[in-house]
């Protein structure tokens, strides 16, 4: 099957299924795993060459509704009569889950989407059971843009790993995706931990200096205790499998002694020691 994905998560979850030798094109953005990279690349996921797309002739393309505007990508797709499927945009790490099954369905491979399902929801079950151990949660702020300011509510996943990790999202008492807001307000909530994680941006582009400088930055209890952490954006914003090496990322960071310790070699849903570390 000659599949295309015009959308990160979505190669990811192919990535997952092992169906990476299947891939043919990806978006630009694509960067997991290693063997995509040397992939015709067909722009970025809101200005996909289609003409590119057509001339590799996929048995199906994946694509997405994740970010606004790539409705146009559907439309050119339904055009041309290029086979298509949408994968559903999670809004949980339930939803997540059932991208897995999706995906496995529409490309045949259910047997083995089924089994990495079901150690998902294992790994999940697991951080559950360790979140119980956890006597006071530590509160965390999550920035996933900085001008303005947006941070994650009540319905996103980052809420639901941060309650997994032994932690709590000190916007979860509104009850959005995705809330616009100011600094002076993050400073009154006053947040243990400081996550920064810039849509789109690397790691290694942001710099601290502009979370320090702002007004009141360093009377928060975050600062003054060295717990401003500039984190992989793909670990986190992302919805696909790989949340899940995220959430033992932080999970690792806040509570060490209860939590399995992070290595960034290691994918927990690829690793099957990994379960005997959380027994």
């Amino acid at each position: 099957m000659r599949l295309i994905s015009i959308c990160p998560s979505n190669t990811e979850l192919v990535a997952y299924l092992g169906l990476t030798s299947s891939l043919i094109g990806v978006d630009n953005y694509s960067d997991w795993p290693e063997d995509i990279q040397s992939l015709p690349r067909l722009g970025s996921d809101l200005n996909i060459d289609m003409d590119k797309v057509e001339e590799l002739q996929p048995d199906l393309v994946l694509a997405s509704l994740s970010v606004p505007g790539m409705e146009q990508n559907i439309e050119e797709l339904k055009k041309r009569n290029i086979p298509f499927v949408i994968v559903p945009n999670p809004k949980s790490l339930t939803e997540v889950g059932e991208s897995i099954l999706f995906v496995g369905e529409v490309t045949n491979t259910l047997d083995k989407a089924n089994q990495l399902y079901k150690k998902y929801n294992t790994f999940i079950e697991k951080y559950h059971f360790l979140s119980k151990q956890v006597k006071k949660p530590t509160t965390l702020y999550w920035e996933w843009w900085a001008k303005p300011i947006f941070t994650p509510g009540a319905t996103n996943w980052l809420t639901e790993i941060s309650t997994l990790a032994g932690g709590r999202n000190v916007f979860e008492d509104m009850a959005l995706a995705s809330i616009k807001t100011d600094w002076e307000e993050i400073v009154r909530r006053n947040p243990d931990v400081i996550c920064v994680i810039w849509v789109g941006v690397q790691k290694e582009k942001v710099n601290p200096k502009v979370i320090l400088k702002r007004p009141g930055a360093e009377q928060m209890e975050a600062i003054k205790n060295n717990q401003l952490f500039i984190l992989e954006e793909p670990l986190f914003c992302r919805p696909s499998p790989k949340l899940l090496v995220g959430l033992n990322k932080i999970a690792s960071i806040l509570h060490p002694a209860i939590y399995p310790q992070f290595d960034e070699n290691i994918d927990p849903l690829l690793d099957d020691n990994f379960e005997n570390k959380l027994k």
